[in-house]
């Protein structure tokens, strides 16, 4: 690199003010950044008309099958990427998609608001991703729900209907009040339902704020009633804060190792030398996620920062120095890449990774999935062979439990390219991740991530031996939350004959 881009981009990295400085434009793709072992690499897969998934309505058994392909196309091609984490849309709009026992279909899947598909696709997405060795967050649009015209095609079973007292019109659209005493229970009851039925690796609330000015949201009689006289803006914190509350208090009461998140706006406040421009997350619209974070309410950030410039860097570091040691992975603006939006060049956003990685943010999020997949403007590309070219592990989540299991019980064998491998289960194992070592040791630093999330006892593995170097496979065992155990290492001789393989330790 020229000596003219290494001196401003270092004092930019490590300078304790960096907040306050511009990020070089002559930034370059890659800054050689080393790969974390621990990084949450998230797309945001769209359900809501069908964006990202299904383009193909299941009305007939083969429409749902291809339906299903559709997904696991998806699925796969995220997978080569490197993306670990898949944030799924599963509540819309006061629809779902899932047999729920509090709202109704969402007509994503069929085309007809309320009718099933014949399947359980949140089920299958669950199923499909944990396959592919990713994680599935549940994706859940908290406050706004149906249009009009859809409240109508539902009748009786529309959320406006059947909660009335709980909701608002605006103009042709319905929306949930915040501020009604009984609305935290009501959406913290749709979380449980989740949680209780399904093995989601996390719950991710989107739109749990007041809306923006332009929506015509009218709360002034909810205020008169409830407020008992408190300053309007601080009265609304306290609402949207109750219902983050009681869906945590709902959620870790089911299952404490579901990962809680949040997609606020993409600026927290202004920051003494830069203005969010009257749209920011905490005054704006009642969305204070860096207290919620603090409390333990929430263990991921994902704000949605679709900016650029000093839109974008000195409000990214200012969620990082707010994370209170959780995982913060910002919302990029992959979107913004199509011709049919900003047209932004790719390196936009490759800035924004490197820059995200070297404040030592937990990870990355990206809206769209099928921006993606589509590799609009090279971005899958750059992905899969540069910035992901090391796959990883989503960070554990130490500050709920931080004590790893014991090192895994396996017996391996080779057979032919394939490391077969039994191991006995414990009760806080949750499944295994096998890495290749570098060396006889393991260094978390030398090692790649050869496969993840494995729950079965008996599987193979390829590992294609080599006739003249030995390799050294680490088995670790991972708990429900994260933690990986010291690894039971295997050592592969420069043989092509299928023999027993001996432990370098064993538990």
């Amino acid at each position: 690199m020229p000596y003219r881009l290494i001196l401003p981009l270092l004092l930019y990295i490590i300078s304790p003010f960096a907040w306050s400085q511009t990020l070089p434009d002559v930034l370059p793709l890659d800054m050689g950044i080393p790969s974390p072992h621990y990084e949450l690499r998230a797309v945001w897969l769209t359900t809501y008309g069908g964006l990202d998934w299904p383009r193909i309505k299941a009305t007939t058994p083969q429409k749902r099958a291809q339906q299903q392909d559709e997904l696991c196309h998806m699925l796969d091609q995220l997978q080569r990427m490197g993306i670990n984490t898949i944030v799924f849309q599963t509540r819309i709009r006061g629809t779902v998609v899932y047999p729920s026992s509090i709202e109704p279909w969402d007509e994503c899947l069929t085309g007809h608001a309320g009718k099933t598909p014949g399947y359980d696709p949140l089920a299958f997405a669950i199923d499909q991703c944990h396959r592919r060795g990713m994680e599935i967050h549940a994706w859940i649009v908290v406050y706004p729900i149906e249009s009009v015209a859809t409240a109508k095609k539902l009748g009786a079973r529309a959320t406006s209907r059947r909660v009335a007292k709980l909701c608002q019109r605006c103009n042709d659209r319905w929306m949930m009040d915040p501020g009604h005493p009984e609305t935290p229970d009501y959406v913290a009851s749709i979380c449980s339902e989740i949680a209780h039925n399904y093995d989601v690796d996390g719950i991710s609330l989107d739109y749990v704020r007041y809306p923006e000015k332009e929506i015509p949201f009218d709360d002034r009689s909810t205020y008169r009633r409830y407020a008992n006289h408190q300053p309007r803006a601080a009265w609304r914190r306290q609402n949207v804060d109750r219902c983050v509350k009681a869906v945590h208090d709902a959620v870790r009461y089911a299952k404490p190792w579901i990962k809680l998140s949040c997609s606020p706006v993409g600026k927290y406040a202004d920051l003494p030398r830069f203005s969010s421009s009257g749209w920011n997350a905490r005054d704006a619209v009642a969305q204070d996620a860096a207290h919620w974070v603090e409390k333990g309410w929430m263990d991921l950030l994902l704000p949605m920062m679709y900016f650029t410039g000093n839109h974008f860097f000195p409000f990214a570091a200012d969620w990082q120095n707010r994370s209170a040691n959780k995982i913060v992975a910002p919302g990029l603006a992959a979107y913004m890449l199509s011709p049919t939006e900003r047209n932004w060049s790719l390196d936009v956003i490759t800035r924004e990774l490197n820059y995200l990685r070297s404040l030592k943010c937990g990870g990355q999020t990206y809206f769209r999935a099928r921006f993606l997949t589509d590799n609009v403007k090279g971005i899958g590309h750059y992905l899969q062979n540069i910035f992901y070219r090391k796959r990883v592990a989503v960070p554990p989540m130490t500050w709920i439990d931080s004590i790893p299991p014991a090192k895994p019980l396996v017996k391996a064998k080779l057979k032919g390219i394939n490391l077969h491998i039994d191991w006995t289960p414990a009760d806080e194992v949750h499944h295994l991740n096998l890495y290749l070592c570098t060396d006889s040791a393991f260094n978390l630093h030398k090692t790649t991530l050869l496969q993840q999330r494995i729950t079965e006892t008996s599987f193979d593995v390829v590992v294609l031996p080599s006739p003249k170097n030995s390799k050294t496979i680490g088995i670790v065992a991972v708990d429900r939350f994260g933690n990986e155990s010291e690894p039971t290492l295997i050592r592969i001789e420069p043989t092509r004959q299928p023999r027993s393989l001996p432990l370098f330790s064993r538990p």
